[in-house]
């Protein structure tokens, strides 16, 4: 993908979300420097922010500037200035995420060196694996949805098209790694975790080089904290993939480290920390730009096939962590400015 210039949006959002982007952006900026890699960027209203300027979280304008561009950089949303507003900024998240078909959300939970003193698993020295969660279907989408006094009913519903296609991106993106899915499901009671499964195994056959299983859910959030290191790629529905991605998200010791993706068959891939927009620390300089920097070097890998530059960035942030520039929530007393311009000095000096 070499060659041409592209097209990246960028939506800083609120609170701690426009400090965090300026240091993801400086990152992006200093690896790329002669690296035969051109790209613009498109600064674009989006959340809070957006609900001030143009009345709405996703304005029409910032939804076709995202459909137009080849990926979409977004920092953090919400909080409580927009509490009471007729359409929260969360609601902007979940409308990008269907206009654009981002149907599968991929996180990654990976210890190195540099962070393993702020794991709880510190006697588990290699973790590093995905979830691979199905995004836009399943017991939050699914209707009838009743509540009354005496009951209540939520609906989980899957179809073999949503699952074979978010199957397949697991095997895919296992073909990069290290060759084994794990599908996580309740098949010893759920129909719809029955229908996973079968989908599953026709898809493991399109893989005979990737190897496959299958975990129910209970006994996978067991594994993940008693043998981390068997997982490479997990895929699992809505519901349970939301409460596993949590789950691993603290064994790695801080929220503030972790990127993910949100993608679809085609079209641009949307990368953001898995943080919120932390208002409790807006405007004092302080928050931690590692998360966002991830998601740079993760779009960089994933969406325009520049792992080189990718890893350059992973590099110079776990150099960084283990020279002790850090953020208060890692211990450190160094500002987000500070953080970042120790990234960057790496990445010139690599």
């Amino acid at each position: 993908m070499n060659g041409r210039s592209f097209e990246i949006a960028v939506l800083p959002g609120d609170y701690i979300g426009p400090e965090i982007m300026r240091a993801g952006l400086a990152v992006l900026a200093a690896v790329s420097k002669n690296k035969n890699f051109d790209y613009k960027i498109k600064e674009l209203p989006f959340g809070g922010a957006a609900i001030d300027k143009d009345g709405d979280p996703l304005s029409v304008n910032t939804l076709k500037e995202c459909q137009d561009n080849d990926a979409i950089l977004l920092a953090a949303i919400g909080g409580p200035k927009w509490d009471q507003a007729s359409k929260r900024p969360e609601a902007g998240l979940l409308e990008i995420r269907k206009a654009l078909n981002l149907f599968a959300n991929i996180r990654l939970t990976a210890i190195s060196p540099a962070m393993q003193k702020y794991s709880p698993l510190k006697q588990i020295k290699k973790i590093d694996f995905l979830i691979v969660r199905e995004l836009t279907s399943g017991i939050y989408f699914g209707k009838p949805r009743e509540e009354s006094e005496q009951a209540a009913l939520d609906t989980m519903r899957y179809s073999a098209t949503e699952i074979r296609r978010i199957v397949k991106i697991a095997f895919q993106t296992a073909a990069k790694r290290n060759h084994h899915v794990t599908l996580v499901d309740k098949a010893n009671v759920l129909a719809t975790s029955k229908l996973w499964r079968r989908i599953a195994n026709q898809v493991a056959k399109e893989f005979p080089e990737i190897s496959f299983d299958s975990c129910y859910v209970d006994a996978a959030a067991m594994k993940i904290i008693s043998t981390p290191e068997k997982f490479d790629v997990i895929v699992t529905e809505n519901l349970f993939g939301d409460i596993l991605s949590d789950e691993a998200a603290q064994i790695t010791g801080s929220l503030g480290t972790i990127p993910s993706i949100s993608r679809g068959d085609h079209g641009p891939a949307l990368y953001e920390p898995i943080h919120g927009s932390a208002p409790d620390i807006a405007g004092k300089g302080i928050a931690n730009p590692l998360s966002m920097i991830n998601s740079v070097a993760m779009m960089l890998d994933h969406s325009f096939n520049r792992k080189d530059l990718a890893n350059r960035i992973t590099d110079s942030v776990n150099k960084t962590i283990e020279d002790g520039t850090t953020t208060p929530d890692l211990g450190g007393n160094s500002k987000t400015t500070v953080v970042t311009n120790a990234i960057i000095k790496r990445i010139e000096e690599n």
